[in-house]
């Protein structure tokens, strides 16, 4: 399993992943072209920017010959889903910490972690914020042995190796490249590829301005200086994370039933309701490019639809 695992990672180019065309009076009214790259069709279970963020995590793991993988993560976390399925493929065990003793062990995420052979451990939150204390880590390797430890999010040095690949050379054409941002691995990683012409947006998807103090050191700490220009939008996190209004589920079923494309209340849907927003507002001059990357995450509606009732489109 782990030989197809790693033969689907090294054929992947991202030449090779969906890029829509989006057709609407508004984008023809402003002037301007907006396309989106379907990250979330380029594997079943290790969608999105995931698949990117795990794939050298994997080899590492194997090349320095761990049996298991360990990481952490929320009970509806998209990378305990996709990390549970990628150690699985790849023929690890896995174990996923899990935030909050309460969590529903069999709400959607956690029941398919579990089918791919992941052991959950529950931990109550004020332990889980000790988690990357050495004596956490101490004691998580006296219960479940030697590890390979991928942090929550999935963002760490080899993660951004990954994530400066997603937008290949396709992306070259285009002036804005767009992007939802949790722990800014994946903004960090496109970011390091950017060409001299282009503007990265990230969408945050946490209430708060520290994000820009996070993405900063991540940017320094991985000696990442960016041939064009970045920004990230804070306006557009509807509460906070895990937060959403009625706006933005009207948004994510108008824009499915406009363009065929589902999205997630967590992360892609915010980014899409920012960048149509800034389009009505003229953020954009005429002639502007802009490219919508779809990081996947999809698995989530499920867990959305069990906690709030809300059915959104899933594939």
């Amino acid at each position: 399993m782990w030989l197809n695992f790693g033969k689907r990672l090294q054929m992947l180019h991202p030449e090779l992943i969906a890029l829509q065309h989006l057709t609407h009076s508004l984008l023809e009214e402003k002037g301007i072209q907006v396309a989106v790259l379907r990250l979330d069709q380029i594997h079943p279970l290790v969608s999105g920017n995931k698949f990117f963020k795990l794939k050298y995590n994997l080899e590492e793991a194997k090349r320095q010959g761990k049996k298991t993988i360990l990481t952490f993560g929320g009970a509806f976390s998209n990378h305990i889903y996709a990390t549970a399925s990628g150690a699985q493929l790849a023929g690890f065990h896995s174990v996923g910490i899990i935030r909050g003793k309460d969590s529903d062990q069999n709400n959607p995420t956690l029941a398919h972690a579990q089918k791919m052979g992941m052991q959950l451990h529950f931990v109550d939150r004020e332990s889980y914020r000790n988690k990357n204390s050495s004596e956490f880590l101490e004691d998580l390797k006296a219960q479940f042995g030697d590890f390979y430890l991928i942090p929550e999010g999935g963002t760490n040095e080899l993660a951004i190796q990954g994530t400066k690949e997603i937008p290949g050379d396709q992306a070259h054409d285009f002036t804005h490249l767009c992007v939802c941002v949790g722990t800014g691995g994946t903004f960090a990683g496109i970011a390091s590829s950017l060409k001299n012409h282009q503007n990265l947006i990230g969408f945050s998807s946490l209430k708060g301005e520290f994000i820009h103090q996070e993405t900063a050191n991540l940017l320094e700490s991985n000696q990442i200086h960016a041939a064009g220009s970045f920004e990230i939008k804070t306006d557009y996190h509807f509460g906070g994370y895990g937060k959403h209004k009625p706006e933005l589920i009207e948004f994510i079923t108008w824009f499915y039933g406009e363009f065929e494309i589902p999205l997630d209340p967590i992360y892609t849907g915010k980014m899409a309701f920012g960048i149509w927003d800034l389009i009505k507002k003229d953020h954009f001059h005429p002639g502007s490019k802009i490219l919508l990357i779809h990081t996947g995450g999809l698995q989530g509606n499920a867990g959305f639809a069990t906690q709030t009732g809300i059915n959104l489109p899933i594939l």
